[in-house]
């Protein structure tokens, strides 16, 4: 890889992990559902506005509409809302740890799904780690601590299982030769239709005072930089520098998280945080295999 295809990974994680804490600003006047449906709709205006001046146009079948919705509802809407839903009761940085099982998702699912990747021991170990990690994240509770309530722990860990799906799914377009920049825009189209009327039936933010102005620069975060460029960021790098360079990209996720977590909305990082996180990361360069030299 070139310095700027390195640089963009960076730039890339910065946005994606900055993506946590846009989210725990928001929180504190938004609810989750009205945060995810702003943040999908203003990114489809602007990604849409770009494919218009761009001159480029939606040629496409009412079947790939319908994978475009379908898209959105995978890979915008449910995990999305899972992530932000969790975070009204787990740390950003907790969150961002365990969206970074999503690879080990991904491996799994395509084992059973696509006929060209399957699970070498390599990646087996490194599946074993990635779990290992989550179990060290989550605690005790794991092995029935009374009142523990995995559910927002499991709610990220079923975002990561929506981001494999898509991941998975999306290939269909890649081989139809869609324009990312198409998908991209057509995917935030369908999820904006998915959540939009969810907000206003589940979260009827009429009844909420109207935000001050460090939740609404948090929507504008979450919608110009961790979604609508992150879109255009990803789809350059991955051209250029391919997946298993975007890999390190979910590598390094979590350290942005954490910090700004620290940093912004005063998280404290705990030990078992950390030693899940180091646990996960290795894991994620097993299954990478280039640490080790070579795949099995």
């Amino acid at each position: 890889m070139t310095a700027s295809d390195w640089l963009i990974l960076f730039i890339l994680s910065v946005l994606w992990g900055g993506a946590f804490m846009f989210a725990g600003i928001a929180l504190r006047e938004l609810p989750p559902f009205t945060i995810v449906a702003l943040r999908v709709s203003i990114a489809a205006v602007i990604l849409n506005l770009i494919i218009f001046l761009t001159g480029r146009r939606y040629s496409i079948s009412w079947k790939m509409a319908g994978n475009l919705l379908l898209m959105g509802f995978m890979n915008n809407a449910i995990p999305f809302s899972l992530i932000v839903w969790s975070q009204t009761r787990i740390t950003a940085g907790q969150a961002s740890i365990l969206n970074a099982t999503t690879p080990i998702f991904t491996i799994i699912l395509a084992h059973y799904l696509t006929g060209d990747e399957k699970i070498t021991v390599n990646r087996m170990v490194g599946i074993l780690m990635g779990l290992a990690g989550v179990i060290v994240l989550i605690g005790p509770g794991v092995f029935g601590k009374t009142g523990f309530n995995p559910l927002p722990q499991l709610a990220v860990l079923g975002a990561g299982l929506a981001y494999s799906l898509s991941g998975i799914f999306g290939k269909r377009f890649g081989k139809a030769g869609m324009d990312p920049i198409l998908i991209s825009g057509g995917q935030l189209i369908g999820s904006s239709l998915i959540l939009l009327p969810l907000a206003l039936i589940i979260d009827k933010p009429w009844n909420f005072p109207w935000p001050s102005v460090q939740p609404v620069l948090a929507i504008l975060g979450l919608a110009v930089f961790s979604t609508a460029l992150a879109y255009i960021l990803y789809f350059r790098v991955l051209k250029r520098a391919g997946a298993g360079n975007v890999l390190l990209v979910t590598m390094i996720i979590p350290f942005v998280a954490i910090f700004l977590g620290a940093a912004v909305l005063g998280e404290t990082l705990h030990i078992r945080e950390l030693g899940a996180l180091l646990i996960l990361v290795a894991g994620l360069l097993v299954i990478d295999g280039r640490v080790l030299g070579r795949k099995k």
